[in-house]
């Protein structure tokens, strides 16, 4: 396409030869003269001078002509590379049709132009709506609904009475819908609980691949409209998340968690149950959440430091018990002198 026709669909502005062609979207090291480098980290703004880029998508207050010919003005220009990279998307396209292969129940509800991937199981009763996507190996269960528009990739399970909503995309190898970790204890013997709640997903969610989202004990476990859930996340019964959230890689999620709406959430978090977060929340990765959280910024992990640092430190932790015995020690002598 066009930079015009690019500049079109990203909101930007164009500075230089509008009409250019150019056909997809590099990094500024490795940009060639046909396609489009983006600057939204200041850490790169030296590849300027070098980049072979034919344009470059950059904040006007970046802009230099002598050393870009052609740029794509924004204010935002990170968002602007989101766009452009959903302009020149190049993710395969799903035939519509059931495949030969599949195996879709006589009482299952197909709507219009639907996908449904080769050995692909719909289960009985369940609903695959108007455009939504099965890819290959996938499993439906019995009563679930799939939303319009909605797309599963290869060898993703959705277990019985799951409900999926419109525009949302799950990732391959993710589960949603197996048992919550329910069990009570008979002197020593462990006794199941049957989780008889459900998965309930919004609109416009996007599960990343071998998440788990395990089912309800009694409610129901909700994932919100517009959350985005990273890979390898652990999401357990009865948790419920607010709109917008967005969860990093190899978090956990202890049950009955209540997490707000618009919180970020770092990479390999671990949460409590039953506990709740309030909307906004920050957290760093690899941050144990023990406690509910109000509205702010929060981190726990200890920065990495060489290993002399560390055993020293290691050897102070073990005497603060003694340390702290002596510091009460002098405060009570110093409360009462002449005692």
């Amino acid at each position: 396409m066009t930079l015009n026709e690019l500049a079109a669909k990203i909101g930007a502005e164009v500075r230089g030869n509008g009409e250019l062609q150019v056909t997809g979207l590099a990094t500024l090291a490795n940009a060639g003269p046909q396609q489009v480098g983006f600057l939204a980290n200041e850490k790169y703004k030296s590849h300027l001078s070098s980049t072979q880029a034919a344009a470059v998508i950059i904040h006007p207050q970046h802009d230099d002509p002598v050393t870009l010919s052609n740029a794509l003005l924004s204010e935002n220009p990170y968002l602007a590379y989101a766009y452009a990279a959903q302009a020149f998307d190049d993710a395969p396209k799903a035939t519509i049709g059931i495949d030969a292969s599949a195996n879709v129940a006589a009482n299952a509800v197909i709507g219009n132009n639907v996908s449904i991937g080769p050995f692909a199981v719909i289960s009985e009763r369940a609903e695959i709506r108007d455009g939504a996507i099965i890819g290959a190996h996938c499993f439906v269960g019995e009563d679930a609904v799939i939303g319009a528009h909605t797309r599963l990739w290869q060898g993703v399970n959705i277990y019985h009475k799951v409900r999926i909503g419109e525009h949302c995309t799950v990732h391959s190898g993710a589960v949603i819908g197996a048992d919550g970790f329910g069990w009570a204890s008979d002197r020593g013997k462990w006794v199941k609980i049957p989780q008889l709640g459900r998965v309930v997903i919004g609109n416009h969610v996007e599960i990343g691949a071998n998440t788990t989202i395990d089912r309800g004990a009694l409610d129901d476990t909700v994932i919100s409209d517009n959350c985005i859930i990273d890979n390898l996340v652990m999401i357990a019964h009865n948790v419920n998340i607010g709109e917008g959230t967005a969860i990093a890689g190899q978090t956990g999620i202890a049950g009955s968690a209540s997490i707000g709406k618009h919180c970020m959430i770092g990479g390999a978090t671990g949460i409590n149950g039953h506990i709740k977060i309030a909307d906004g929340v920050q957290i760093h990765g690899m941050t144990m959440v023990t406690k509910s959280l109000e509205k702010g910024v929060y981190a726990s992990s200890l920065p990495v430091v060489d290993q002399t640092t560390w055993a020293k430190s290691g050897a102070r932790v073990r005497q603060l018990p003694e340390l702290f015995m002596r510091v009460r020690a002098i405060e009570k002598k110093l409360e009462n002198p002449e005692g």
